[in-house]
């Protein structure tokens, strides 16, 4: 099955719940598709990398099940919520970026009896330096070093019916980015492979051309080659890149290779996936406080996912629940819609 095809019919989520033999081989046909299909004709490569897929569902399953209940995304619950407070600037912000999420839309477009829906709320946590009042004590101090933090950048993409739904597919789309980490190192030494090929064929041109009397008009006139320096300096160069290719070995240790790092990655993961409780006590202001700090101000918890691959990203988040009456109606551009008219 071609890569595009596997996407279109995506597989379920994996079962991390159930660390069967049955979950492992299925995980092993995931990684290997995406990588590289070629892969299955390796002798025993199920076995080779079955301890290494078992590895990276335990760690998952660890890693999804430590997660926090879900909580309840309303508008009408910001004012109460010190989490809410801190992810949405507003109470009106939070049906007006929910609704923008494409996928729980389509979910509750798709099953119109759901009242409701789990998802994951991420955002984009930044921290400043700023100045400005504070209460220490029984003293305002001013011009205050302070913290101030903000989430932006919201995104509703993982849903689905109730929680547990949710917590299978963020394991398998964490699954999924340890092995687009291997099939990205993989790539480097494909690319490095390419390049010696290209290379090798231009070297070999105009290694030929010198050969045949030369450049240009030398072979017109059947002259001799001008430079037979020139001609030993590239085959010194052709040799060397023959040298380099053989190093790289043939298409069976290619493939060897690729198994390799597949296996290394998956038998890894924490190497490449973490994801951390978080907690921050913050004023109303998101500025961060301590305990003798007199402001008013709440304890906000949530997780914080560090994705150490490449790019390098931080996302804050959280599990929730949505009401479908929290998403605004859509509505019609009359505009857009009169040009297709």
């Amino acid at each position: 099955m071609a890569i595009l095809d596997w996407f279109k019919n995506r597989p379920s989520p994996l079962d991390v719940d159930r660390r069967s033999a049955e979950t492992i081989m299925r995980a092993i046909d995931r990684a290997v598709t995406l990588t590289n299909p070629r892969l299955k004709f390796l002798p025993s490569y199920q076995e080779r990398l079955g301890p290494a897929v078992e590895a990276s569902i335990a760690y998952l399953r660890a890693l999804t099940l430590s997660l926090p209940p879900p909580i309840e995304v309303a508008a009408a619950r910001w004012a109460g919520e010190p989490l809410l407070r801190a992810f949405f600037a507003a109470a009106p912000d939070i049906p007006d970026i929910l609704g923008r999420s494409h996928n729980l839309r389509t979910l509750f477009d798709k099953f119109p009896g759901l009242d409701a829906a789990s998802f994951v709320l991420a955002a984009t946590m930044s921290k400043r330096l700023v100045f400005g009042l504070s209460l220490q004590g029984d003293v305002m101090q001013r011009d205050h070093a302070q913290t101030a933090v903000t989430f932006s950048d919201h995104q509703a993409r993982i849903c689905g019916h109730e929680d547990a739904e949710v917590r299978h597919l963020l394991a398998t789309q964490a699954f999924e980015y340890l092995v687009a980490q291997a099939l990205a190192e993989i790539g480097a030494e494909r690319s490095e492979r390419r390049e010696l090929e290209e290379n090798r064929t231009l070297v070999r041109a105009r290694l030929r051309l010198l050969q045949q009397q030369g450049p240009g008009l030398g072979s017109l006139f059947a002259a001799a080659p001008a430079n037979s320096g020139a001609e030993q300096e590239l085959a010194a160069r052709l040799l060397d890149n023959e040298h380099e290719f053989e190093a790289m070995g043939s298409a069976q240790s290619v493939l060897e290779a690729e198994l390799e790092v597949l296996r290394e990655v998956l038998e890894h993961p924490e190497r490449y996936l973490r994801i951390e409780a978080r907690q921050l006590r913050l004023s109303t202001m998101n500025i961060v406080v301590d305990a003798t700090n007199g402001d008013v101000a709440a304890d906000v918890s949530f997780s914080l996912a560090e994705l150490m691959g490449e790019p390098h990203l931080q996302r804050a988040f959280v599990l929730a629940r949505v009401a479908r009456s929290e998403l605004p109606a859509v509505k019609m551009n009359f505009a857009d819609a009169a040009r297709y008219l």
